[in-house]
């Protein structure tokens, strides 16, 4: 279909890394902040394949995908344009550091993460801690 406008789709990762920490990014570019290591799914890319991708790119870990979150796409998300994430749930070893769009990364213990955070990404924070602490998905 030409011409018919649909949102972007892209994925998230929330990393959770030994001692009960989270990483975040800092973004290099508009919207300024942190985040979770994430991006644009590439043509002919799957999901998984980009969320493996953008958490090397941004983060230089190599992360095992380990279950879904949820999809997020409220188009209020993003203010740049509708966009639609698939969050993932992965496991990485190692210390994260800052490439490609991110100016930096770093764990963060759940406790003490950054604020505000950039997008939806408390709310997304908030269901994953949620899951991986009691089991339970959020409900559509």
């Amino acid at each position: 279909m030409t011409g018919h406008p649909h949102p972007a789709p892209t994925v998230d990762v929330v990393i959770s890394l030994p001692g009960d920490l989270v990483v975040l990014v800092a973004r290099r570019f508009d919207p300024l902040g942190w985040a979770l290591p994430g991006g644009f799914v590439d043509e002919g890319e799957t999901v998984e394949a980009a969320a493996v991708r953008e958490v090397r790119e941004e983060t230089g870990l190599e992360v095992t995908l380990t279950d879904l979150l949820w999809v997020y796409s409220d188009p209020r998300r993003d203010a740049r344009q509708h966009t639609m994430s698939t969050v993932f749930l992965g496991r990485a070893e190692g210390l994260p550091r800052g490439g490609d769009d991110a100016a930096e990364a770093r764990a963060f213990a759940w406790g003490e993460l950054p604020a505000p955070l950039c997008f939806d990404h408390a709310e997304i924070l908030a269901d994953a801690r949620r899951l991986l602490l009691t089991g339970t998905r959020r409900r559509p």
